[in-house]
């Protein structure tokens, strides 16, 4: 069977992690290039990632997170964050960051920069939040999936309070929203989900070929 279908195939959304056990620094920053490296549109990658190692803020933050235990239990906790009233200053640091990467000149770029200004900027803040924090499922697609080759378990979880944890994590004073969370560890032996067989949709269910 194919490596990359074996991994989705061991992986789930662990319930129960392991405390006692924590992930290397090596492997931590394999899953941070797995996030950096991902796609987004524009290439713009509109959001920041917080990694919540400190305790007693994942203790404040797992009342807001539906009382899940894997908050304070994981090896680590991420917290994607979208900025929610994307301007052009943001679009202009990309343009410098393609500018000092590949050794162009600004006004190679200044079509490509016109264009996404046009298509970004003029939505109002609701469109942009909405389409800033899709971006972040992005990420995290990149972050399961390199966690599944490495063995390393993540849940993602849409199941808490973004205010509060805009609060807790004084987001709002950076523009910031939470978008997604994500748990990251090893399973405990005793989570019996990990048992559980995947329950998916058919080819014939999920697939349409058109032809």
């Amino acid at each position: 069977m194919n490596t990359f279908i074996e991994n989705q195939n061991w992986r789930y959304a662990t319930k129960k992690f392991d405390a006692t056990k924590k992930i290397n620094q090596k492997d931590l920053e394999t899953l941070k290039e797995a996030m950096r490296l991902s796609t987004s549109s524009y290439g713009l990658q509109p959001y920041k990632i917080f990694i919540i190692e400190n305790p007693e803020i994942r203790a404040k933050l797992q009342p807001v997170s539906w009382g899940q235990a894997q908050i304070t239990e994981a090896s680590h906790l991420f917290v994607f964050a979208n900025i929610v009233d994307i301007q052009e200053n943001h679009i202009d640091d990309y343009i410098d960051n393609i500018i000092r990467t590949r050794g162009l000149k600004i006004e190679d770029l200044k079509g490509y920069a016109d264009f996404m200004k046009s298509k970004i900027t003029t939505l109002d803040i609701g469109m942009k939040s909405v389409w800033t924090s899709k971006q972040t499922y992005l990420a995290l697609a990149n972050l399961m999936n390199a966690a599944a080759e490495l063995k390393i378990d993540v849940t993602p979880m849409e199941g808490f309070e973004a205010e509060k944890y805009n609060e807790i994590l004084q987001l709002n004073e950076l523009g910031l929203n939470a978008s997604l969370v994500a748990t990251i560890g090893y399973r405990h032996e005793e989570d019996s989900t990990q048992h559980h067989i995947k329950v998916r949709k058919s080819n014939e269910e999920l697939f349409t070929t058109i032809k």
